[in-house]
């Protein structure tokens, strides 16, 4: 690892450093994974773990302020981003083997200790990674990372329920739909601000990866997969209840998919964890990268030596 950085001079004559990304591939289970990596390998290191229907790519914008203090890795899992993606009936998609691959992703690196932001589906991805080896992680970060059925939208109701109770052509049917460039484009948008402050790169990107042969299948693997994250629910707040992780909440609270309930509802387990409610939708990075960098600055700061 290097610590190299991109210098631009400054008028007033000092140079602005920016660290620099790589864009790395690893071998883990004879998949080729994809990777960005930035900061210096000799600093506390942070994972960030993507949800759904992104990959690495939605933290574009963090891991530069981030990397200015910490060591950065940001995988995307199979079937996700630059990673192989394997044809469904070849492939184990569930999120205990997207932790599996992620875990063995680190160690191969020799990662032995780090803090997890989670988003989304890096939520069922971190937490089975920090309830494994607790020993390992040292602070969560949670951005609209749920872990509690108050989280759970009418959403799950309306779409995902039926289909974990009888998984047939209707109901599967239906979750196709939200496989739809319509349906990745609302993701990125209900619930922001301002709209012009949203690239439509994001959604454009996610869904040109969606639409790859055979992507369909896998994501429909993990929509029925999810079902067994509900009833790990109760070992991860024993987790934050008796290990105690630091934890910083910094929540999208007009997200219609994971609600705000979901955020508050960890101080039941880890009062001491640190919420902040903002103004903007699923994907906060989208709007506030640079509020979201600021407080895990300060957080990891403190919390993390």
């Amino acid at each position: 690892m290097t610590n190299s950085t991109l210098q631009l001079e400054d008028r007033g004559s000092s140079s602005v450093q920016l660290p620099r990304v790589y864009y790395r591939t690893a071998k883990v289970e004879g998949l080729t994974l994809f990777y960005r990596e930035a900061g210096s390998d000799h600093a506390p290191t942070v994972v960030l773990l993507h949800g759904f229907p992104s990959s690495s790519h939605m933290y574009r914008n963090l891991i530069p302020a981030l990397a200015t203090r910490y060591h950065v890795v940001a995988p995307d899992y199979p079937g996700f981003g630059y990673s192989d993606a394997p044809a469904a009936e070849k492939f184990e998609y569930t999120f205990d083997h997207l932790a599996e691959i992620v875990n063995r992703f680190l160690e191969q690196k020799g990662i032995e200790k780090y803090s997890i932001y989670i988003q989304d589906y890096g939520s069922p991805v971190g937490f089975r990674l920090a309830t494994a080896h607790p020993e390992r992680v040292q602070a969560i970060i949670s951005q609209n990372g749920n872990a509690y059925d108050e989280g759970l939208s009418a959403f799950w109701g309306e779409y995902l329920q039926p289909y974990w109770k009888e998984r047939n052509a209707a109901t599967e049917a239906k979750m196709r739909g939200l496989l739809s460039l319509e349906a990745t484009k609302m993701q990125y948008l209900t619930g922001v601000r301002d709209a012009e402050q949203v690239s439509p790169d994001a959604w454009q990107q996610d869904q040109a990866l969606l639409d790859r042969v055979g992507n369909q299948e896998i994501q429909l693997d993990l929509f029925y997969d999810y079902r067994n994250n509900l009833p790990l629910y109760p070992a991860w707040h024993e987790y934050l209840r008796t290990k105690r992780p630091p934890v910083l909440l910094v929540w999208g609270k007009n997200d219609q998919i994971f609600i705000e309930p979901g955020a508050r509802a960890f101080l039941r387990d880890q009062p001491e964890a640190e919420l902040h409610l903002l103004d903007t939708g699923h994907f906060a990075l989208e709007e506030d990268a640079e509020t979201i960098g600021r407080l895990m600055l300060d957080f990891l700061g403190r919390k993390v030596k």
